[in-house]
């Protein structure tokens, strides 16, 4: 994916190698093989984690970054550290766009820009899927900064993904409504006390179908009344102020064909089934 100046974005082997330098840490041993990051284990000195949406939100927008490691299984340059004020300090995700790679499929506005739409259409649902996600200036440059979420170790992902348990099947919805290409396993991160948030929205929003998820064990049943509320809202939304903040990070042919998403699933009042042109599942699924 390219970024709206394409100018004044730096080589990628040159944001590669400065990453390499500044954040993946060596062991002791002589072959340097890169650390596992244990995220638990990051210092936020005296400061307190952020309570309440204002405070998070405080954080997230005029905090210092402080970039401890680089997760080197992302397809894009995807950083995770600390960010801090004076009084606050949490954990956080980090997703320059200058670190994105092209995609021939998604040839317009970044990556960067449509996890911030995800996180748009997240909030006008009223489910709080993807967390806390701003658009901001970072150490390399323009960037996604998401607060980090520790998801419950006493889950087993590949059992959880199987439950019909709600907060999944909302989910499963709200992909439907973004057209994820890429709900793994990974992506889904239930929390302690029930909440399940998703992550790594990069690649929604393309006009053609590219629906590939886990989250297939609903195909074809009807949505529930709960849900068909929701979309009703969001239709409204996006026809509305919505629309308008979709606009500034995605093309006005990919907001109307979300749009066009929302009113299909009211008329035919149903999850969404495979396409069968394109693959049902996202590679690896986990």
């Amino acid at each position: 994916m390219s970024s709206a100046d394409p100018g004044a974005r730096p080589d990628d082997e040159l944001l590669d190698d400065e990453l390499t330098d500044d954040l993946e840490y060596e062991d002791d041993d002589e072959d340097g093989d890169v650390v596992e990051l244990d995220v638990t284990a990051f210092d936020h000195g005296d400061r307190r984690p952020p309570a309440g949406r204002e405070e998070i939100d405080t954080l997230l927008r005029d905090g210092e970054l402080d970039m401890e490691g680089r997760l080197l299984d992302a397809s894009n340059v995807t950083l995770v550290g600390g960010i801090r004020t004076d009084t606050l300090g949490a954990t956080c995700v980090y997703k320059p766009v200058a670190g994105e790679r092209p995609l021939w499929d998604f040839p317009d506005g970044t990556l960067a820009g449509r996890e911030i739409s995800a996180h748009l259409v997240s909030e006008a649902t009223g489910w709080s899927i993807v967390p806390p996600t701003v658009l901001r200036d970072g150490p390399y440059g323009r960037g996604m900064v998401q607060l980090w979420m520790d998801a419950d170790p006493a889950v087993e992902l590949t059992d959880f993904v199987r439950r019909d348990v709600p907060e999944l099947r909302r989910m499963a919805v709200f992909d439907a409504v973004v057209n994820n290409a890429d709900r793994k396993g990974g992506h889904i991160i239930p929390m302690v006390g029930g909440h399940v948030y998703g992550v790594d929205h990069g690649i929604c929003f393309s006009v053609d179908p590219k629906l590939r998820t886990l989250l297939w064990r609903w195909a074809g049943k009807p949505l529930l009344l709960e849900h068909l509320a929701v979309l009703e809202r969001l239709a409204e939304q996006l026809r509305g102020e919505l629309g308008e903040q979709l606009h500034e990070h995605l093309t006005r042919r990919e907001v109307r064909r979300t749009q066009q998403r929302v009113d299909e699933l009211l008329r035919t009042k149903l999850h969404p089934q495979p396409s069968g042109d394109w693959p049902a599942l996202p590679w690896p699924p986990f």
